[in-house]
Parts: structure tokens; sequence; C-alpha cells
């Protein structure tokens, strides 16, 4: 067993819980509060939302996890004879355990093929050219869904995600968002979160938080009227409705207030841009140029075992392939650390 100090790059789901929102949970402790989100704290959430993302008609519904928001927003988006268009590596796709077509009662998935891990209009378009339209047989396309960052960290456009919008439109799809590091996306891309959303012609999305500071909670954020009546009946059916919403909804509350989100991402991402520079001059290979806080690396199974040695933790993904994963905790001097102990990994005496 190694003894020394471990370095925390597993997921930035391992990271603590930011101060603020902390705070936050204990000024909500006091006195009592309607259950069931009618409270005032989810009232000002719903008003904060609505301003962040530039849209009066937001609806936010807290869940419990990544999982919950994309499963339900999805389910109640596609109809049960219909199908979810993503890209082959989406988290929805590979990650959730086909909790998408459970909530949604049988809707079909569909991997589809994209460079850089991103779906395309000329993928997309290949997959309406290919289906049977308006035929029992086959299950309709109904949502087009992305991932913003994607789970190999590479980062759609505001212009890529309204290109693939509006293809969408063109055969009646709807489009969703799983944004479960969308802060970091939003930092890296320097646009709002407006522009990657609402203005972007995004109907429902996955608001992650839980990644980046949160105790307990995302969120979906919807614009659509209908998904909105069903999410109300939806997450109740899931068991995804807390009786003392007001201290997840304050989590959220202090998450998006003031652009703590993006502080918090920032220095997430600013740490994995300072790891990854630092292992383009060990000559690690990366599997694609990180623009998130979230990177892959093909160092061989050797240098992975040497790794663990030397007490850096992360995910290995086989194959001699390793996944590093930064976050708001994420230090100067953690970075610098991590960078030692691969040198030494990948040149042993």
């Amino acid at each position: 067993m190694s003894s020394v100090s471990p370095i925390e790059l597993r997921s930035d789901n391992c990271a603590g819980v930011a101060p603020q929102i902390l705070a936050a949970i204990e000024a909500a402790n006091t006195g009592s509060a309607l259950a069931y989100g009618a409270d005032s704290v989810t009232a000002q959430l719903t008003e904060l939302v609505r301003e962040v993302f530039q849209h009066t008609e937001a609806k936010v519904f807290p869940v419990l996890s990544g999982t919950a928001a994309n499963s339900l927003a999805l389910s109640a988006m596609c109809p049960p004879w219909g199908s979810i268009l993503c890209h082959e590596s989406a988290h929805i796709f590979v990650n959730e355990a086909g909790a998408t077509s459970m909530f949604g009662g049988g809707a079909v998935m569909r991997g589809l093929l994209g460079e850089n891990y991103k779906l395309h209009p000329e993928q997309v378009q290949q997959a309406f050219d290919t289906t049977l339209w308006d035929d029992a047989h086959c299950s309709q396309p109904s949502v087009l869904s992305v991932t913003c960052p994607t789970d190999f960290g590479t980062i759609y456009t505001p212009a890529e995600v309204s290109a693939l919008g509006a293809l969408a439109a063109s055969r009646g799809l709807r489009l969703h968002l799983d944004g479960a590091r969308m802060a970091n996306a939003l930092v890296a891309l320097g646009c709002t979160a407006a522009e990657l959303t609402t203005h972007a012609g995004v109907h429902v999305f996955s608001l992650g938080a839980t990644k980046n500071g949160a105790l307990s909670t995302d969120a979906i954020v919807s614009f659509d009227a209908e998904a909105n009546d069903q999410l109300m009946y939806r997450l109740k059916r899931a068991g995804q409705v807390a009786s003392k919403m007001r201290f997840q909804s304050v989590q959220l509350l202090a998450y998006l207030a003031d652009g703590l989100w993006l502080r918090l991402a920032q220095r997430a991402n600013e740490a994995m841009s300072a790891l990854s520079a630092g292992l383009r001059t060990l000559d690690v290979e990366l599997l694609a140029e990180p623009q998130a806080n979230m990177l892959f690396a093909r160092v061989g199974q050797p240098a992975i075992e040497r790794l663990v040695a030397e007490g850096l933790l992360f995910y290995e993904m086989g194959g001699g392939v390793l996944r590093f994963v930064t976050s708001f905790q994420t230090t100067d001097d953690d970075v610098q650390e991590a960078l030692r102990r691969v040198e030494r990994a990948l040149s042993p005496r």
C-alpha cells in the first residue's frame, strides 16, 4: 500500500462541497417551509433561472442526480414509440443503465458516429435519410440529444448546437442538452448560458451542479410547456420530488447566483489546462485535446500500475488508457505534484 498522499483525479464527483453552498444550506435551515417545492426558496430559484437563461417561461425541476435529470427529461420529450438520437459515446447511451428507455416506456436509444465525440449534421442527416418515417414498424426519431462537454471533454460551440437544433426541427424533433458539466463548457467557450441553450434552440436540458460544488442536487430546466406538464407527474412517480425541496433549491440558488458556478468551473478548467500542458511536455499521448476539465491519455499498462503506486487517483479505461478529471478543489500544487509523479512513472529507474 502506497504511503504517499493521494491526489484526487478520478472525477469531479469525488470533490467536496463548495463552502458557499454549505453556508446557503445552513442559512436555509431555519423555521419551516411548505413542502414539495411550494416554498419561497424554490420560487426564487425559478426567477433566477429565468434570468440566467433569458427565458421568461423557464421551469426548473431539482432532482437528485444527473441520471434522473437526463432520463426523466427525455421521457417527457419522447413517446414510447420514438427514438432518441445521440452520439455513440453519450452518457445517456453508455452509462445510465437504460434509464431513459425505462422511464420512457421503451423509447429507443440510437448512438450515432461523429468525430471528436460530437454529433455532426452529416451523420444526423444520414440517420434521417435511413428512417422509415410514418411507418409503424420503425421507431420514430423524436429527440436529438447533445452532451456538452462530451464524455471525452470536447465541446460544442453555440453555432454547432444551433445547427443541430435547426436540423432536428426540420424533421419535428426536439433538442435536449446533457449539461452535467455545463459550467465548464461555458467558461471554456466564453459565452453566456443563454447562448448555449435558449438562443441555440434547446428545449430541455440537464443542469449539472453536483460535479461542480453542490451537495446533492442537479436539475432539469425546461422551456417546453408540454414537457413541463409531463415532468410534474413523471418526477413524482420516479421519487424525484423532495419533500424538503428548499434544501435542494437553495443549493442551486447559491450555485447560480453571482456567477459562483462559473468561478468554480474556471478553477477546474485552469487546473486541467496546466495538467494537460505539463503532460504534453512529457510526450504523453492525449486521445483528444482537453477543452474543459477532463482528459484521456494513453500511457500503457505498466505506467498505469506505477501511477497507482505513486498515489494518483484516476480511472482506468482499459488498453493502457486513463482518465484524469480536475475539480474546483484541484490546486496548483496538486497539478505540479501530479506531473512529478507522472514523470517518475514514465521514466522508472
